[in-house]
């Protein structure tokens, strides 16, 4: 069963973002990596802030609207595990936004959203 794992934020300004999650005592990387920083939080969840131009990185068309900033990612425990779950969940008239792909970053990587509009990503590693 996929793990929850992650909460991506998508921000307008980043320098601004790792300023304020700082203060709040995340400790998050003070220079992004292409648009992205993240780090863990202490119960293992992966925190990550993502610029707009890193969200247009492959999602060409994907603009700020009410409520698309946040993100819920669930690590699968494999490649094949994002396939079934999206088949599963788009089987049964969930809305795929993105179908499974195997991404620059080195994950099998899809795009759910849920009833209300709340995105959700299934990623795992891509096999070496």
């Amino acid at each position: 069963m996929p793990e929850l794992n992650a909460i991506g934020i998508a921000v307008s300004d980043m320098a601004a973002s790792i300023r304020f999650y700082r203060l709040l005592g995340l400790d998050v990387p003070e220079t992004p990596d292409e648009g992205h920083i993240h780090t863990f939080l202490p119960n293992g969840v992966r925190f990550m802030l993502d610029s707009e131009d890193g969200m247009r990185s492959f999602r060409e068309d994907w603009k700020r609207q009410t409520g698309n900033q946040i993100g819920v990612a669930l690590e699968c425990g494999s490649p094949a595990e994002v396939d079934e779950v999206y088949g599963r969940v788009t089987g049964a008239g969930f809305h795929g936004e993105k179908e499974p792909w195997d991404a620059f970053w080195g994950q099998r990587y899809a795009m759910l959203l849920d009833p209300d509009g709340v995105e959700v990503s299934l990623y795992a590693a891509l096999e070496t």
